[in-house]
């Protein structure tokens, strides 16, 4: 992603972070993070700890950071979406792709058989929250189809390459896709 001047985020992009350009960019450190999440031991673990983590890291810093980006390098998004069945707010941490003014997010489940639980919710009821960087945004998720799912879907594989894993891991399903947009 171009940026107008060092450490400054480009002048269109509201979501921008330093460090998330791509993989090879990343330090060292959070290149091994990234490496690790993507064997398959690891991410059974990091299946079963990284939400509860996350959520502890997230209320103790008040709102500003989760493990998963202090470890990984990567901006974790806040994901708030209503419960298909139950109609109850579900917030959950989520890997987020700033692209100018949105935010993709990749449905893998760590490449398990089925797609995740928000993967429904947002089906269900696309009106979302996401909190990015302490900033609290209203948006409406739109499912990615055909050649744009896929550019959504290789931006995501150059920050983080678990990505790849999991598209092969769960092979028996088209990993969905989301752009998430301010509302109209």
């Amino acid at each position: 992603m171009p940026v107008d001047a060092p450490g400054r985020p480009p002048s269109h992009c509201v979501c921008y972070v330093p460090g998330m350009d791509s993989y090879r960019r990343a330090r060292r450190f959070h290149r091994l993070m990234r490496r690790t999440a993507a064997m398959r031991p690891m991410t059974r673990l990091y299946s079963v700890i990284q939400q509860p983590l996350d959520d502890l890291v997230y209320r103790l810093s008040g709102g500003r950071t989760t493990a998963s980006s202090w470890l990984a390098g990567v901006e974790i998004t806040m994901l708030t979406c209503t419960g298909a069945k139950t109609r109850q707010p579900r917030t959950l941490p989520v890997l987020g792709l700033p692209e100018g003014q949105d935010m993709i997010i990749i449905a893998s489940n760590f490449g398990r058989p089925r797609h995740p639980a928000w993967y429904h919710n947002l089906r269900a009821n696309p009106r979302a929250t996401i909190v990015v960087g302490g900033v609290r945004r209203e948006v409406v998720a739109h499912e990615l189809h055909g050649a744009e799912r896929e550019r959504g879907y290789e931006r995501g594989e150059e920050i983080f390459p678990g990505f790849t894993h999991y598209r092969r891991w769960a092979s028996h399903r088209l990993i969905p896709v989301f752009r998430l947009t301010p509302p109209p």
